[in-house]
C-alpha cells in the first residue's frame, strides 16, 4: 500500500437506469475528489453499463471510494485496477489547419502515431487518434505548428489484462462483506443513494 498520490482507475459496473451517472458523480463531488476522466458505455450484458473513472488519490482514498461506491443501490461491481496489469485507451479527434503544401507532412505525423484522417476539407483535416494520453498529447504537440483548430478527447476506457473478466456475472470480487471503517478525519457525509 502506498500513501503516494497518483492517478487511480476504477471500473464500475452499474445498472443501466436513469440517474445512476448523477449518483456516482455526486459521490465524488461530496468527497471533493476531482474526476480526471469519466467514460460510460454499454456492455455485452443487457441492462448493465460500464464506467471507467480516473481520479487522483492515494491507496486510502481508493479503498474509501470503492467502499462508498458499493453503498449506491445501482452499483453492481467495483474494481480498482490501478495496480493491476491493464489496457487503457483514450480517443481524440483533432481538426488541424492543412494547406495543400502541409498535407503530406501532416499525413507523415499521423503515420508515426498510427492516427488516421477521418475528414478532409479545403483548408483542414480531422484526425482520429486512439491510444494512451501520452500518445495523444505527443500527436497534438507535433500538429500544433500546423495550427490546431479544434480538439476533443474522450474519457479513458480500461480493461484488465489476462483471463479475468469484469462483468456483473463473473466470479471474483463482489460487494465487500466487511465494512470499511472511516478514520476520524473523514467527513461524516451520508454517501448513500440520493434522489436522482
Amino acid at each position: 500500500m502506498s500513501d503516494r498520490v497518483s492517478l487511480r482507475t476504477f471500473v464500475v459496473l452499474v445498472e443501466d437506469v436513469p440517474g445512476v451517472l448523477n449518483r456516482v458523480a455526486s459521490l465524488f463531488r461530496r468527497r471533493n475528489f476531482n474526476i480526471e476522466s469519466l467514460s460510460v458505455g454499454r456492455t455485452h450484458e443487457p441492462g448493465i453499463s460500464r464506467m471507467t473513472i480516473v481520479v487522483r488519490g492515494d491507496d486510502r482514498m481508493g479503498r474509501l471510494v470503492e467502499a462508498n461506491l458499493y453503498k449506491l443501490v445501482d452499483v453492481v461491481r467495483v474494481d480498482d485496477i490501478t495496480h493491476r496489469p491493464s489496457v487503457t485507451r483514450d480517443i481524440a479527434l483533432v481538426r488541424v489547419r492543412a494547406t495543400p503544401a502541409d498535407r503530406a507532412a501532416i499525413l507523415q505525423v499521423c503515420s508515426v502515431f498510427r492516427a488516421r484522417v477521418v475528414d478532409v476539407a479545403l483548408d483542414s483535416m480531422m484526425i482520429e487518434c486512439t491510444g494512451t494520453e501520452d500518445k495523444i498529447r505527443g500527436l497534438v504537440t507535433l500538429l500544433e505548428p500546423f495550427g490546431v483548430l479544434e480538439m476533443v478527447q474522450a474519457g479513458s476506457i480500461a480493461m484488465t489484462r489476462g483471463a479475468s473478466a469484469q462483468s456483473a456475472s463473473a466470479s471474483g470480487e463482489a460487494r465487500p462483506e466487511t465494512e470499511v471503517v472511516a478514520s476520524e478525519d473523514d467527513d461524516d457525509v451520508d454517501l448513500t443513494d440520493e434522489a436522482a
